[in-house]
C-alpha cells in the first residue's frame, strides 16, 4: 500500500496541467490520480464552480483509486492549483479520509475574493467566464449568477452572497477541523484573483497541523515553473509537506515557523517566519488623515491597481508594481494624503486598515483606496488598495468606511513616504458612480479618519 495524492485540476486546464509534478511524487513512492474537473475538457457534466458536486467528485476519485489501485485508505491527501485548491479544501471538510491538504493560489472566502467591499472584480470575473465558456460547459446556475453579478442586480445580491458561501472552506471551517487534515496554504501577495486576505484569516481559525506561505506575483505565478517541471520552491515545499504528514517522513518542514513570507521587494528567496498571522507585523502605526478632500466621482485620476494577471507579474519579476505620479494626480478626481519622508526603512507587514468617513450627493457609490511607496521625484510605487462600493444611503449624510486593504508585504525605503490616494475609478471593478456625484471624505473630531500600517520592526 502506498500514500495517494488526487489532483484536481484547475479551472479550464486540462489533466496534463500537472504531469511534471505527479512524476516527481510517483518517482518517490505515491500513487498519483489527477482528473479533470466536472464540466470542463473530457470530463462530464457542467461546470458547478466548486459546487456540492465537485466536492462530491474528489471523494469519487478517492473511491476509484482505493479500488483500482494500491492507495492506502490511512494515507490520503488532496492538492491543487487555483481551482484544484479550492476543491481540495472543501473536500478536507468533507471526506475524513482526506488527512492531508496542499492548496496553492486559492481562496477560502469566494465571496471575499470576487465581491470585496460589495465591489465586483470584474476583470478577475470576466477571465473566469470567458475560460470557462471556451473550454467547458457552463451550469444554468453559473451562468445566472454570472448575468446578475455583471449586471448589479442587487435584488440578487443575498443569492450570489449564498451561492458564494455555498462553495468557501471558511463556511465549513468546523467541518475541517473537525477532520483534521494537515494544511498548507500557499498564495501570492498581488494575486488579482484570489487575494491573501482571506487565506490569512481562515489560516488563523485552524486548528491541525498548518502552514501559510505568502510571496510575491499574481494568480499561480509563483507555481508556474514548477508545472514545467523547473525547479519551484513553492512545489518544493508542497512534498515536504506531503511527505511529512502522508509519509511520515521528519524532513523539518513541521518544525519551521507556520507563517512563511517574503518581501515583495526582496529577492524573493529569503523566508521570514513567523508564529502566527497576528505576530507578523510588530506595531500597528497609526497614520492621521486630518485633512478633508472632496472628489468628483466616475472620473479616472490615473491611479489604478494595474491589469489583471500582469500587474502581479510585472511585481514579482521586474519590481515593477503599478505607478503613478503623485504631484500629477488631479485632486479634483483623487483625494490625497501624506505622510512626511522616513529616515529609516518602513518594512510593511500585514494588513493596511483604513477608517474615514464619508458623505455623497448620491445614494450609490464607490470608490477605490490605493496606498503608494512614494520616492523623492512623486513616483509612487502601489504597494496595496482594495475598493468598497455603498448603496441606499440618505444623501448628504456621512458615514463612516472602514475598508481591509489587500495584505502584503513591502519595505518602504529610506527618504520616502507613503501616499494614500482615493479615487472612484478603477478597471479591475465594476463602479457604481452616477454621473456629476461627489464625494467628500471627511476627519471628525469625534471619529478621526486615520491609517493604520502594520510594520515590522
Amino acid at each position: 500500500r502506498l500514500p495517494l495524492v488526487v489532483l484536481p485540476t484547475s479551472w479550464s486546464l486540462p489533466q496534463v496541467e500537472y504531469l511534471a509534478q505527479a512524476k516527481k511524487l510517483a518517482e518517490t513512492g505515491y500513487v498519483v490520480l489527477t482528473y479533470n474537473t466536472r464540466g470542463f475538457w473530457q470530463s462530464g457534466g457542467k461546470i458547478e464552480t466548486a459546487g456540492p458536486p465537485d466536492i462530491a467528485d474528489a471523494s469519487k476519485a478517492i473511491d476509484w483509486a482505493l479500488a483500482n489501485t494500491p492507495a492506502d485508505p490511512d494515507h490520503i491527501g488532496m492538492a491543487g492549483l487555483s481551482y484544484g485548491a479550492g476543491i481540495s479544501l472543501l473536500a478536507a471538510g468533507a471526506d475524513p479520509r482526506i488527512k492531508t491538504v496542499v492548496a496553492m493560489s486559492g481562496w477560502a472566502d469566494l465571496v471575499g475574493s470576487i465581491y470585496s467591499g460589495r465591489t465586483q472584480h470584474a476583470q478577475a470575473a470576466g477571465l473566469l467566464a470567458g475560460a470557462g465558456t471556451l473550454t467547458g460547459r457552463p451550469s444554468e446556475e453559473f451562468q445566472q449568477i454570472l448575468d446578475d453579478f455583471f449586471s448589479s442586480n442587487l435584488a440578487k445580491e443575498k443569492d450570489l452572497i449564498a451561492w458564494g458561501k455555498k462553495r468557501s472552506a471558511a463556511t465549513y471551517l468546523d467541518r475541517i477541523n473537525a477532520n483534521g487534515a494537515a494544511i498548507m496554504l500557499g498564495n501570492s501577495w498581488s494575486d488579482s484573483i484570489f487575494p491573501p486576505n482571506s487565506y490569512a484569516d481562515f489560516f488563523e481559525k485552524l486548528t491541525g497541523p498548518k502552514r501559510l506561505e505568502l510571496r510575491p506575483g499574481d494568480h499561480a505565478t509563483a507555481e508556474l515553473t514548477g508545472l514545467l517541471g523547473l525547479p519551484n520552491t513553492t512545489w518544493t515545499h508542497a512534498r515536504q509537506w506531503l511527505d511529512r504528514y502522508l509519509k511520515g517522513e521528519r524532513n523539518g518542514i513541521d518544525r519551521e515557523q507556520p507563517v512563511q513570507l517574503t518581501s515583495r521587494t526582496g529577492d524573493g528567496a529569503d523566508y521570514e517566519g513567523y508564529p502566527s498571522w497576528s505576530a507578523v507585523p510588530s506595531e500597528q502605526r497609526r497614520v492621521p488623515l486630518a485633512a478633508t478632500e472632496k472628489v468628483t466621482a466616475n472620473r479616472d485620476s490615473g491611479a489604478n491597481a494595474g491589469t489583471v494577471l500582469l500587474g502581479g507579474a510585472l511585481d514579482q519579476f521586474l519590481k515593477l508594481p503599478p505607478l503613478a505620479s503623485i504631484p500629477l494626480l488631479p485632486r479634483s478626481y483623487a483625494a490625497v494624503w501624506q505622510t512626511g519622508t522616513y529616515a529609516d526603512e518602513q518594512r510593511v507587514r500585514g494588513t493596511v486598515k483604513l477608517h474615514t468617513t464619508v458623505t455623497s450627493d448620491r445614494s450609490d457609490g464607490t470608490a477605490v483606496a490605493y496606498l503608494y511607496d512614494v520616492g523623492p521625484l512623486g513616483v509612487g510605487k502601489l504597494i496595496t488598495h482594495a475598493p468598497f462600493t455603498f448603496h441606499d444611503r440618505t444623501p448628504g449624510t456621512p458615514f463612516g468606511v472602514d475598508l481591509e486593504l489587500f495584505s502584503t508585504a513591502y519595505d518602504v525605503p529610506a527618504g520616502h513616504r507613503l501616499a494614500l490616494v482615493v479615487d472612484t475609478v478603477d478597471p479591475l471593478y465594476i463602479e457604481h458612480n452616477p454621473d456629476g456625484a461627489h464625494l467628500t471624505f471627511s476627519s471628525p473630531d469625534s471619529d478621526p479618519s486615520h491609517l493604520t500600517v502594520p510594520v515590522r520592526n
